[in-house]
């Protein structure tokens, strides 16, 4: 598989589940304190919003690139 159409192929998989789940969410690690054999840590849960046009677009464009790299 040629590099074009496996970029195309990712494009258009990171589309779709962007359309499907409309945003990831992680935890991030902010503060960790040790005081004693007492260990705190403080955890923030981040969530990242994918628009709508952005999931059409990378299927578009995925969809693109699978056109322009087809051998004639």
């Amino acid at each position: 598989m040629s590099p074009v159409k496996l970029i195309a192929v990712l494009l258009i998989i990171g589309g779709a589940l962007g359309l499907a789940y409309g945003g990831f969410s992680y935890t991030k690690k902010t503060h960790e304190v040790q005081v004693g054999p007492v260990d705190l840590s403080v955890h923030e849960k981040k969530t990242i919003d994918v628009p709508v046009w952005a999931g059409i677009a990378a299927i578009v464009a995925g969809g693109a690139l699978l056109l322009v790299g087809r051998p004639k």
